[in-house]
């Protein structure tokens, strides 16, 4: 997970084909707004990540170096794939943040860790304040993204595994509730569409209990 990437005056979202893209979470937060959960569409919203993923306070998520065909090329493989999942979230109709899931036996995560059964994967990315600072704006976002993480009664733990030297993230993780685990190393991935260096991560933990008191 890192935070606050610059903005980009190009990603506003809008209607794709005539019609608005349908969310697959809507919940509205008191005194916050409405949080909606959109798949991403690599083609559509290309513009915006690539400009989140490129800036040097994204340096954590690992494609600082990457140019806008590289990223479309990752989301493109990331939207090919049944156990993994890109979503971008929206506040009202401003987007926030960018949300990752995916299945932690189908990942290289796996193979630094037991999986166990109900274990979901996610990577956050908290998107720029197009504005006035926002104080409690990512405390107030996590509950709701949760939320929809924990929507399927079959997931019964969040695992995150922010890079070891993201204290930010990791200290908003231990905020959130979640327990941290060990320092690991997460193997290099090269495969013809991705390549994923080796990263030194802190594992974290969240059970569905501590999700639902937080």
């Amino acid at each position: 997970m890192t935070t606050e990437p610059a903005p980009h005056a190009a990603a506003r979202p809008g209607p794709v084909g005539g019609a608005r893209r349908e969310a697959v979470h809507e919940q509205a937060v008191g005194g916050f707004g409405t949080v909606r959960v959109l798949p991403v569409r690599p083609a559509k919203d290309i513009d915006l990540i690539h400009a989140w993923v490129t800036e040097d306070r994204a340096r954590f998520w690992g494609m600082a170096e990457a140019d806008r065909r590289r990223v479309l090329e990752i989301y493109e493989h990331l939207d090919s794939l049944t156990t993994h999942h890109a979503y971008l979230v929206h506040r009202d109709d401003e987007p926030v943040a960018l949300l990752q899931t995916y299945e932690p036996a189908a990942d290289r995560v796996s193979e630094v860790y037991d999986v166990e059964p109900g274990d979901i994967g996610v990577h956050l990315l908290i998107g720029p304040a197009t504005g006035a600072a926002r104080p409690g704006f990512t405390g107030a976002l996590l509950p709701a993204l949760m939320a929809y993480v924990l929507a399927d009664p079959e997931r019964r733990r969040i695992v995150a595994e922010p890079d070891a030297h993201n204290e930010k993230a990791i200290a908003r993780l231990r905020r959130t509730g979640f327990v941290l685990g060990p320092e690991v190393v997460l193997p290099e991935i090269v495969l013809p569409e991705v390549h994923v260096p080796e990263k030194r991560a802190r594992l974290c933990f969240l059970n569905r209990g501590a999700a639902d008191s937080a």
